[in-house]
């Protein structure tokens, strides 16, 4: 009982961490510049994601211009983008996979099953969560070096925003479900080996015995 309450606690953060995955790739603001300018007024907030740039002013006006080329854009940017879809990828297979291996389901047919496909989904929600973490670390890295660059101009350095840190967030989700996953069915396993099925063995004159009480039954 209290593994099926762990999976279904993992398999919790999985969706979570899942969802945090898909909106941290369709957000527009990876790294966010707040230029307050000479008048508040005309303050305006510039947010640059994988996809789109946007600009917010103050006034409520709001724009979006999205990324068409794929080969204008730096290395770092092309490579966020392949590794995030990766990650989504790979959460949505995990969910897939895991909702047929939990104990909690009736689906999967026998219990070695079960745990065979518990443990695939672990190492999807494993791996989704590595290819998760590769671009939002790459990224800060990215904005933090151009922000302590002194010859780059303060109107053209910006900060981590949101959706960079819902990225981190949802990769150590997926990292501790798929962690959870795995060592649950490792448990399981290993209590197989430690302890295998007691098997009976007869002796040699008891079988020959009873063979030859059978046969005069015949005669």
């Amino acid at each position: 009982m209290a593994s099926a309450s762990l999976q279904f606690f993992a398999f919790i953060l999985a969706l979570t961490g899942a969802f945090g995955d898909i909106a941290a790739t369709l957000l527009p603001n990876w790294k966010v510049n707040a230029d307050v300018g000479s008048n508040i007024i005309t303050a305006i907030t510039q947010m640059q994601g994988l996809w789109m740039d946007c600009t917010w002013y103050s006034t409520g006006m709001f724009s979006c211009t999205l990324k068409y080329s794929v080969l204008s854009l730096p290395i770092y940017i092309q490579a966020a983008r392949t590794t995030m879809v990766l990650s989504c990828i790979l959460s949505a297979f995990g969910i897939c996979i895991t909702t047929v291996g939990m104990k909690c389901t009736k689906l999967g047919g026998d219990r070695d099953s079960k745990s065979h496909a518990c443990f695939a989904g672990g190492l999807c929600f494993i791996l989704a969560g590595i290819f998760g973490l590769i671009p939002t670390s790459w990224y800060t890295r990215e904005i933090i070096s151009n922000f302590l660059d002194q010859t780059i101009p303060e109107s053209s350095k910006h900060e981590p925003g949101g959706a960079v840190y819902t990225g981190f967030i949802s990769a150590g989700f997926l990292l501790i479900a798929g962690v959870i996953f795995c060592t649950s069915c490792f448990k399981k396993q290993q209590g197989a080996w430690i302890y295998p099925p007691k098997q009976h063995h007869f002796p040699a004159t008891e079988q020959e015995s009873n063979a030859g009480y059978n046969l005069k039954d015949y005669v």
